[in-house]
């Protein structure tokens, strides 16, 4: 079965669906999203207007047995940064995309009349169908609402109110294999999909066949190897499944490169409070879930089920980055507390970093306290869900906020505020938010790996040296990685065990019967940062927007009293290659 394009065009309400054009078929997930949007989109075009287009494609391993190959990519021209987009997520829909033949879907155009409607995907046809029904619900009850109308194996992409007010915050959710939710995070993507009138997207697994192989041999021995490497690993194969990805809370803490009270720390003195080990026994002790995958074939197995004091479902999915945005960046020390938080935005689809951040902004503006959860969840419950003129400011993240409240610390790159890991105490971190094309992004080259994991060797984290260097290499190797449909944590045996990315190339190869080489697979990822940098150029964007937020240069950050002390020709020099 040939994969094909689906494309729909909300404009006229109908859909084609395409060969697969041949510059496109050796790309999928982030290279794929990347280059159509860079071919199909007016860089300068409005990102809430009809000329931008959604574009959704699973990874080149998706729908295979490939241990941790679940993830889909989504991208398009940003309306937090304005400039390209990609954002992958675990879930149901990437296999079930890949098992029905859809290489990628292309959403153009905008409906005229402001409605909503609800897509259905299935084998070579879209229904486009007005859903009336679901506008002001949130992601929980649209979920409900199509496994009770299907009755049977679908792929749910929806989004919740903020999405349907284009709030700059808005997250794209998707189904997991436990009936919760994952989000396509970061950048907007759910108010670029509320602006194409798409309240949900549906797809339907009845039809589908298992993905061929063209040597399934060599396929499966390749495989073998490659999900070892992931079990022998000590972070993959025993932190993370133990303690989840907040395992990092201590040791980021430690560090002193844990965002404290907005950026003004890097210690937070309940660390032990909100930490891996404590959720851990939180978890244990309440009859919750501590490690199941976000995704079918998943091994690493970093989620988990978090129940409430009463042993009832609280949040799953629970992870570090929410954990900080709103336990150290906002002075909660409160588990429970955040966890509900978690689970509030969940239901309405908004990215926890973003967030969390403009709620510290928040802060500073006099709006609430630090520490203050009750107050925290009602400015989401009430404000941003709501849509009052507050939650309209709050929902246009930390960039926007700052500038309506005149306020000079800023912790943003590229309009999009900056996630868990401070760059002054993590400098390596800190040039991967400067130089990725995506904004402030930790998952776009995670040097905290080899600053504080010591996973690929040890760079100083509160060193120059080396760093840029680190953050180049790092970001071509996810760019690559993010084309496979691999989860971003392959990258620690990658890093450390030999045998790992030959197996990973061996099982494309063995897949697609074809040859690539490393060489190839760093190409690829060279090619997608420089496709993405150039559409950004052409959107409006300099090197002047490649830097971290002035107050880090001059505000110290305690423990170490580190400073961001880069120039500008240091981090331009990131493009050397």
């Amino acid at each position: 079965m040939a994969d094909q394009i689906y494309r729909v065009n909300m404009s006229t309400l109908t859909f084609t669906v395409e060969e697969v054009p041949t510059a496109w078929m050796g790309l999928g997930g982030r290279g794929l999203t990347s280059t159509i949007v860079a071919a199909e989109v007016d860089p300068e075009c409005h990102p809430l207007g009809p000329n931008n287009k959604l574009v959704f494609a699973p990874g080149l391993l998706s729908g295979t047995a490939a241990a941790n190959s679940g993830r889909n990519s989504c991208g398009a021209k940003s309306p937090l940064t304005g400039g390209i987009k990609e954002s992958n997520v675990g879930g149901t829909s990437a296999g079930i995309m890949a098992k029905l033949g859809v290489k990628a879907l292309i959403i153009e155009g905008q409906p005229t009349e402001g409605k909503f409607y609800h897509l259905h995907v299935s084998k070579e046809k879209v229904e486009i169908v007005e859903a009336p029904e679901l506008v002001g619900k949130d992601n929980y009850e649209v979920l409900d609402a199509m496994l009770e109308k299907y009755d049977k194996k679908v792929a749910v992409m929806s989004i919740g109110r903020p999405g349907e007010m284009r709030m700059l915050l808005s997250n794209i959710s998707v189904k997991d294999p436990k009936g919760k939710l994952r989000s396509h995070g970061r950048g907007g993507m759910g108010a670029v999909m509320g602006s194409k009138g798409i309240k949900c997207i549906t797809v339907d697994a009845e039809s589908y066949k298992e993905t061929t192989l063209a040597d399934p041999e060599k396929f499966k021995e390749a495989s073998k190897v490659f999900t070892q490497a992931l079990k022998d690993n000590p972070i993959s194969g025993e932190g993370l499944p133990a303690f989840g990805t907040n395992v990092l809370v201590n040791i980021i803490n430690e560090a002193g490169g844990l965002p404290t009270r907005n950026f003004r720390e890097g210690q937070f003195e309940f660390a032990e409070n909100i930490c891996g080990e404590t959720m851990a026994e939180n978890i244990k002790a309440r009859g919750g879930d501590t490690t199941h995958g976000c995704h079918a074939g998943c091994v690493i197995q970093c989620s988990q089920t978090y129940n409430d004091k009463e042993g009832n479902y609280l949040t799953s999915g629970f992870e570090y980055e929410m954990i900080w945005a709103y336990g150290a960046n906002l002075g909660i020390k409160d588990l429970d507390v955040i966890a509900k938080i978690d689970a509030l935005m969940d239901d309405l689809g908004v990215d926890a970093i973003e967030t969390g951040n403009t709620l510290a902004m928040a802060v500073d503006a006099g709006i609430l306290a630090y520490g203050d959860g009750a107050k925290a969840y009602e400015l989401i419950a009430n404000d941003i869900a709501k849509g009052t003129f507050l939650g309209r400011i709050l929902g246009g993240g930390v960039g926007n906020f700052a500038k309506l409240y005149g306020m000079v610390r800023v912790p943003v790159v590229k309009n999009q505020s900056i996630p868990a890991y401070d760059p002054r105490a993590i400098k390596g971190q800190g040039v991967t938010y400067a130089t990725s094309t995506m904004g402030a992004d930790h998952t776009a080259g995670y040097a905290v790996a080899t600053n504080i994991l010591n996973s690929g060797g040890h760079i100083d984290p509160l060193t120059k040296e080396g760093q840029v260097a680190l953050a180049r290499n790092l970001q071509i190797a996810t760019a690559a990685v993010d084309s496979t449909g691999m989860c971003i944590f392959v990258a620690f045996p990658a890093l450390d065990d030999p045998k790992c990315l030959p197996a990973l190339i061996d099982m494309i190869n063995a897949r697609f019967g074809v040859s690539l080489t490393g060489d190839d697979v760093v190409n690829l990822g060279k090619n997608i940062l420089k496709l993405e940098r150039a559409f950004n150029q052409r959107a409006g964007l300099t090197s002047a927007d490649d830097r971290l937020p002035e107050f880090m240069k001059y505000e110290a950050l305690p423990p170490h009293n580190a400073l961001w002390d880069f120039t500008n020709e240091e981090i331009d020099a990131f493009w050397d290659f």
